[in-house]
């Protein structure tokens, strides 16, 4: 009967919210093509053809080919496992650590959260990108190391979040209770501050998802991406060097990239407006 309910709730709030329901049906949209990518795919994204610089509709290659012979439409559907991964990962560490961390600040607060503000404007005045192009020339380009450092660079948005709701939530009539019953600071903080205020981080992760898989493109577009897996990063840096007989290569994957974007903006935003409904009520 619970599940249910839950299932009927989540039916109304998608109902009532079309940014929301519209980035839902694209996510579910790029999960099946992620999950059924071997189905999917006319060719494998690694074997090299014959016909180099195919253009669409080329038989056998409806998106065409790159330059090595690679079937672009195959490289975009095995592409998007990996882009999506770059980002669900890179987005949970990030998550994760800020509300750690902003959690710690706002609720122990005085000297602790002095330093850890101080940590955070040190992070928010140096550029992340190039932060990550740093670390990255230094320790490689492996798609692991891509997805840890992209999540320990983008963490403190998250964390300004978190400080802000622990601020709020620590002068509440049920944490005052649980610290006059004994309770221990860590226990309230992670049994009553985080679960209570951990909503805005959702929406705030959700749109990092598709922070994350720019970053990727971005530094792949530079030459810094991981050369062995398939992904649009690479995709668009194989094509630039085509670009003005092969239009298509960098384009397709361009496209790909800002639809990813598109979802988990239009998701982030929708539940941004769902969790804070005086947002929602002045527009």
């Amino acid at each position: 009967m619970k599940k249910d309910n839950i299932f009927q709730a989540v039916m109304r709030v998608l109902k009532k919210n079309s940014q929301l329901r519209m980035g839902v049906i694209l996510l579910i949209v790029l999960l099946c093509v992620a999950l059924f990518a071997p189905i999917i795919a006319p060719c494998d994204p690694y074997k090299l053809y014959d016909a180099l610089v195919a253009g669409p509709g080329t038989p056998g290659h409806i998106l065409g080919t790159d330059g090595l012979g690679r079937d672009v439409l195959s490289e975009i559907i095995y592409g998007t496992r990996t882009s999506l991964m770059i980002g669900v990962v890179a987005a949970s560490i990030s998550g994760i650590l800020g509300t750690c961390i902003g959690g710690i600040a706002g609720f122990f607060g005085g000297k602790i959260d002095r330093f850890i503000s101080e940590f955070m404007n040190f992070f928010l005045m140096t550029p992340s990108f190039f932060l990550i192009l740093i670390i990255v020339a230094l320790f490689g380009s492996n798609i692991m190391y891509i997805m840890i450092v992209i999540g320990l660079t983008s963490w403190t948005g998250n964390a300004r979040l978190m400080r802000a709701q622990a601020i709020s939530l620590k002068e509440r009539t049920f944490v005052k209770s649980a610290q006059a019953m004994g309770e221990s600071r860590f226990s309230i903080m992670f049994r009553h501050i985080i679960p209570n205020g951990i909503f805005p981080i959702i929406a705030q992760t959700t749109m990092n998802v598709s922070s994350a898989i720019l970053s990727e493109a971005g530094l792949s577009f530079l030459g810094l991406g991981d050369p062995n897996v398939v992904s649009w990063g690479q995709i668009i840096y194989h094509g630039k060097q085509y670009m003005p007989k092969g239009w298509w290569i960098s384009t397709f994957a361009g496209v790909a990239v800002v639809f990813t974007v598109l979802t988990f903006f239009l998701i982030g935003d929708g539940l941004n407006r769902v969790l804070s409904p005086k947002m929602d009520a002045n527009n």
